[in-house]
């Protein structure tokens, strides 16, 4: 695909802003990556997921909350996931979690998530390594647990990887949307 025709719709969940900001940093590597403002963000707070599709690449943006916890815009929209006619559209996910505080239940939500979207048809892209983790237990982990669904992210543990964890992912999805 040329990179002047690709266009993102970005749709996150946000209590904190911290999954907000990341969605951000996201929305400027790729933009500078493709030259093109080709990244549209959505807080599922104000708009319909429906709206993700009316674009054939999409990100989405949650974090796990507590125990294992969907936050709370997620939970609220939750039930309208399965609806969605995502067939065929290239989809990718990173989520925020506290990998110490909530060892056994990091990134569940991301995983959730994943299980939810992987039925519908379209193609996840973006598996992020999970070296350079301390946790317990995910659902975020693939078959083999070698990744994670989607770009883990820990500001509460690791803010300091943040942003080379996004500007590595944001390449990587600009490489693997390249290849399709």
């Amino acid at each position: 695909m040329n990179n002047n025709e690709l266009k993102i719709g970005l749709f996150y969940g946000s209590t904190t802003c911290y999954t907000e900001m990341a969605a951000e940093k996201i929305q400027v590597k790729i933009n500078q990556l493709t030259g093109n403002t080709c990244v549209e963000l959505f807080n599922i707070k104000d708009v319909s997921l429906t709206q993700a599709q009316s674009f054939d690449t999409l990100i989405f943006g949650i974090s796990t909350w507590d125990f294992g916890e969907l936050q709370e815009d997620w939970e609220s929209t939750w039930q309208n996931i399965a609806g969605l006619n995502l067939t065929d559209k290239t989809v990718a996910i990173f989520g925020l979690g506290d990998q110490l505080g909530y060892a056994e239940w990091f990134q569940d939500a991301v995983g959730m998530l994943h299980d939810e979207l992987l039925v519908l048809g379209c193609d996840l892209i973006g598996y992020w390594p999970n070296k350079g983790y301390e946790f317990i237990a995910s659902k975020a982990l693939t078959e083999d647990k070698g990744f994670f669904v989607g770009l883990s992210l820990d500001d509460e543990n690791q803010y300091d990887l943040t942003d080379e964890r996004i500007n590595n992912w944001c390449n990587q999805l600009i490489a693997e949307i390249d290849m399709l």
